[in-house]
């Protein structure tokens, strides 16, 4: 992964930000870029990127084109374009996705499954 974080993590391109004393329980959904930085329990749905930030910790089913882990989740994700996982990051749970990206040191426990589809 070539720090994708540096890019992403910018206020700016986030519609809605959960600030880190924010401790969310129930169903998440939204269609904007969203970044969780405090701590989320239930299930995301998103049709936008949603990443997890540094310290962030969540405990969810995810289903969103775009992941980026730089948190905690335990949960599935299932991502229709792709999820990434930093250094930082820890997953515990599975993956259904296109393509997965996972940088040296991060932490995943589960099974990933990626559909049988052509490339360009």
């Amino acid at each position: 992964m070539n720090e994708p974080r540096n890019e992403i993590l910018e206020e700016d391109d986030f519609d809605t930000i959960l600030s880190e004393d924010i401790d969310f329980s129930g169903s998440l959904s939204f269609e904007k870029p969203f970044l969780v930085r405090g701590r989320v329990t239930g299930e995301i749905k998103a049709s936008s990127l949603l990443v997890i930030d540094e310290g962030a910790v969540v405990e969810a089913d995810i289903v969103a084109p775009k992941v980026v882990i730089c948190g905690s989740v335990k949960g599935n994700i299932n991502a229709s374009d792709n999820v990434e996982i930093s250094l930082t990051g820890r997953l515990i749970g599975n993956i259904a996705t296109s393509e997965i990206r996972m940088e040296a040191g991060c932490l995943f426990n589960g099974r990933c499954v990626m559909p049988d589809t052509k490339r360009p």
